[in-house]
């Protein structure tokens, strides 16, 4: 029997019931992953005798095996973790080469490549909260890499989408994919440790492949930053600073706080939002000013109710990325995503090593003066971006929507669905969204076509989506009374389970 992809992607479809999916509940702890094979291995790792953290990074390196259009070894990563009643913000990217022949980068190829920071990531998360080490989840992902892992309806249609420039040959969904090399590179690193990845045979094949050299590889290190903080009516929403977008979230909903409530003004306060953060957020500090009440004020004034916004400069990024997050018993919680930007990244592999290499040089822009220009040794915008929730100085609860420039849009909406609408996280993240692109244009997910006259009327470019990637895939859990009550993003392959 053949089961037809494409009616898995087609909007309004007759199948669909009409009830909606329920939260997940659970006692103690609990994982949220876009995967099944990741959930069950984080799953495990509470088994194990892990924490949040153990159960994350489980997740983690199978994700980097499971959906490798999104992420892997060569990509890179960033976190929140709340832990003992504090905040701690991980920022895991990788640099530009210390040394350039030029000032050009490319979209793809070995000139888009920056240092990949997860491998870095993920030991610096298990070595700071963790109690089984990283060499366990690697060693977990190398199995499932030589096992291989059957391909879902997702993961098998953004494979076939990208099929001509894909480094490996797409599988049909439910077709079981193999890495060999993959698996071997997994296994080195589960003995070797992340030096392994960093230096040796695994760098000298990444340097080969790339404008990178081992020095730069060798050079590397992850930075712990202080989260950022924007209290939404009650709320406090937490985000990472540049050279990170998730203060784009933050400004949008400071600007949205001061406007007319309604879906016009969400869209106008996010186009702001993202206008300034590509005018001013690079590997420098957050510029604070953006949320002084001045610049919200003259922001806000921009903001005409019956006419719509043409923000500059209007040029959005792309993006392939995976989200996860997990809560324990202890009251730890983790929020972590990690990407190689485009599918497949650069579409490089190191040679013999499995491991494709992200594009994320393709995120600095060559014009003279920008905060964002290249330079020898810095890290580009990023388009990554874990959230954590909390309310009264307590943990709420951490949540993501994965997606290139749909991120900040996405944690925005999913936020005022929360506060707004008092959804519970399933219901949060299945809700209709939108998202704006270039210029004027809004795309709305079919929930949400009924808007698209009234938008249109105001100015808005108004196109109804067709398909479903665009618009990312979210996690969240939230502490909720005595009970841990997380969701899964229906436009996504995994789920929401616990103890």
């Amino acid at each position: 029997m053949e089961v037809d992809l494409a009616a898995l992607f087609r909007p309004g479809s007759a199948h669909v019931s009409g009830w909606r999916r329920m939260p997940a509940v659970a006692g103690d702890s609990m994982l949220a992953t876009s995967h099944p094979r990741a959930t069950a291995a984080g799953l495990e790792a509470f088994r194990e005798g892990g924490n949040a953290v153990d159960a994350a990074l489980a997740a983690a390196t199978v994700l980097a095996v499971a959906e490798p259009t999104d992420n892997g070894l060569g990509g890179d990563a960033f976190a929140i973790v709340w832990h003992e009643g504090r905040l701690y913000g991980l920022n895991g990217s990788g640099r530009a080469p210390g040394e350039l022949d030029g000032l050009r980068v490319d979209e793809s190829g070995p000139r888009s490549v920056t240092v990949p920071g997860a491998v870095r990531a993920w030991a610096d998360l298990a070595e700071r909260f963790g109690r089984l080490g990283v060499e366990r989840p690697l060693a977990r992902a190398a199995g499932v890499a030589r096992a291989g892992v059957a391909a879902t309806a997702r993961i098998a249609d953004k494979w076939a989408r990208a099929a001509q420039t894909a480094p490996f040959r797409a599988p049909r969904f439910g077709e079981r994919f193999v890495v060999p090399d993959l698996a071997d590179t997994l296994q080195a690193l589960a003995e070797g440790g992340s030096d392994a990845f960093y230096s040796g045979p695994v760098a000298k094949a990444i340097a080969s492949a790339s404008w990178l050299d081992e020095d730069d590889l060798a050079g590397h290190r992850s930075e712990w930053v202080e989260p950022l903080r924007y209290d939404y009516r009650g709320v406090e929403v937490c985000e990472l600073p540049p050279n990170g977008q998730g203060a784009a979230a933050l400004v949008a909903l400071a600007l949205y706080d001061g406007l007319e409530p309604g879906l016009h003004s969400q869209l106008e306060a996010m186009k702001l939002a993202l206008a300034d953060a590509y005018a001013h957020f690079a590997d420098d500090p957050f510029p604070a000013g953006l949320l002084d009440h001045e610049h919200l004020a003259r922001r806000r004034a921009l903001v005409d109710a019956a006419s719509a916004l043409l923000p500059v400069p209007s040029t959005l990024p792309r993006g392939g990325t995976t989200y996860l997050c997990a809560v324990d018993g202890d009251g730890t919680a983790v929020s972590l995503i990690q990407s190689i930007y485009g599918t497949f990244g650069s579409g490089v592999v190191a040679p013999g090593t499995g491991v494709v290499l992200q594009n994320r040089a393709a995120g600095f822009v060559e014009q003279e003066g920008h905060p964002n220009r290249l330079a020898p040794g810095r890290r580009p915008f990023h388009t990554i971006i874990p959230g954590m929730l909390l309310e009264g100085g307590s943990l709420l609860g951490p949540f993501g929507v994965m997606g290139g420039p749909m991120q900040p849009q996405g944690h925005m909406q999913v936020v005022l669905r929360l506060v707004d609408h008092g959804d519970d996280p399933q219901a949060a993240l299945d809700a209709p969204r939108w998202r704006v692109g270039d210029g004027r244009v809004v795309e709305l997910e079919p929930g949400l076509w009924n808007a698209g006259d009234a938008l249109a009327r105001l100015g808005h470019d108004v196109r109804r989506a067709t398909v479903q990637h665009p618009f990312g895939v979210g996690q969240m859990i939230l502490r909720l009374s005595n009970a841990l009550v997380g969701g899964s993003d229906g436009r996504g392959d995994g789920y929401a389970a616990g103890y």
